[in-house]
């Protein structure tokens, strides 16, 4: 599914070439749940935002489904990025203003989904995540687990092939933090990819292989 070729991040200043990433290669399967670990600053963020299409690497190739990322024009990028990527964060990047309903909604809006298809796509997933009590609550309404929960199904309500998320238990305490690595082990299960970066063991137990970074490259 993913094939990353040789991918360096860097970034030039007047004297010197400050390296992020270096040489990086890795290929991830179909259906994998990949944990990407290491120290603070080796690069972890950045490998998982060019996996994400976010950023562009400084050099190297980009393969997504076969297709080479690295020549597309940002317009095919985009594409890619919206129709098979979902992202959770750690800090959960709910829009304040919209309640659960429709922050949840609002990658549909985005892709153009017509009314009626987005209202029975959006009451499927509050179900799934037993969470329809909660779809007219705000985000500071919420608890950190549940802002967490609504992420989530922001993040697959699109049934993205790729599941991208960065510290997704952070900020929350352990028994919501399982709940939430139990819920990606049952969407991989269902054959969902997954990458995700931690640096905690457990959460890194969920997935089938971890990829150690260390200076910008893979140990």
């Amino acid at each position: 599914m993913i094939k990353l070729r040789n991918i360096d991040k860097y970034i030039d200043s007047r004297f010197q070439r400050h390296f992020i990433l270096k040489g990086i290669d890795l290929d991830i399967a179909q259906g994998e749940f990949v944990t990407i670990m290491g120290p603070s600053g080796a690069g972890k963020s950045t490998l998982m935002n060019i996996i994400g299409l976010l950023e562009d690497p400084s050099a190297g190739e980009f393969f997504f489904l076969d297709e080479p990322v690295h020549k597309m024009k940002e317009r095919q990028r985009s594409e890619i990025h919206k129709s098979h990527m979902g992202f959770v964060f750690q800090a959960y990047h709910l829009i304040d203003e919209l309640t659960v309903y429709e922050n949840i909604e609002a990658p549909l809006l985005y892709r153009g989904v017509k009314s009626g298809e987005r209202k029975s796509m959006v009451a499927e997933i509050l179900d799934k995540f037993q969470i329809v009590a909660k779809k007219d609550l705000f985000p500071e309404q919420l608890s950190g687990g549940q802002q967490q929960l609504v992420g989530i199904a922001r993040a697959i309500i699109g049934q993205p092939k790729l599941l991208l998320a960065d510290e997704p238990t952070g900020n929350l305490h352990s028994e919501q933090a399982e709940q939430i690595m139990d819920l990606f082990k049952k969407l991989n299960e269902e054959g969902m990819t997954i990458v995700q970066v931690t640096h905690s063991e457990k959460n890194a137990t969920y997935g089938n292989r971890i990829v150690r970074i260390v200076d910008g490259a893979i140990a």
